[in-house]
């Protein structure tokens, strides 16, 4: 039967030996912290996905407007 040492006493690689035995993989759970987004921040690509909806009108002026239609 060993003697019983407490962990304190115990060196350093005999230490690193019980963490490593007590460590456990997360498996499918992911250890990152997530929260929502915050609905009231400034969000770049929402504040100018309106741009996207709008037709492009640019080539329909350039057709138009162009000098070989004159």
């Amino acid at each position: 039967m060993e003697k019983f040492i407490p962990y304190e006493k115990l060196s350093k690689k005999e230490q690193q030996k019980i963490n490593k035995a007590k460590r456990r993989t997360w498996g499918d759970l992911s250890p990152v912290t997530r929260k929502p987004e915050n609905s009231k921040a400034y969000n770049r690509n929402r504040a100018q996905a309106w741009k996207k909806e709008l037709p492009d009108l640019r080539s329909g002026i350039l057709l138009c407007c162009s000098p070989s239609s004159k």
